[in-house]
């Protein structure tokens, strides 16, 4: 719905977190061919990103250097608003 007037348009821009959801199922393929997976948890009013590591990816020792140098970069070049993404458990 168009937040302006109310009047149902559908060509309206993106939420924020929608514009998150669309990045994280765009990078899923990627984790998912190491046996991991990501989860969105939610979005803070401060555009904090949190997340949730899944399967091979949970416990990684590489999993601090994915979510900053891979997910968080490729959220912030997509979605330039993002402020920070963090792993919650």
């Amino acid at each position: 719905m168009c937040e302006q007037c109310g009047c149902g348009a559908t060509n309206v821009e993106d939420s924020f977190e929608e514009k998150v959801k669309e990045v994280i199922e765009s990078v899923r393929p990627a984790l998912q061919g190491h046996g991991g997976d990501i989860e969105l948890v939610g979005t803070d009013a401060d555009n904090t990103v949190r997340v949730r590591l899944q399967g091979a990816c949970q416990g990684c020792p590489g999993a601090a250097m994915t979510m900053k140098m891979g997910i968080e970069r490729v959220l912030r070049e997509k979605v330039p608003e993002v402020k920070e993404v963090v792993a919650v458990d």
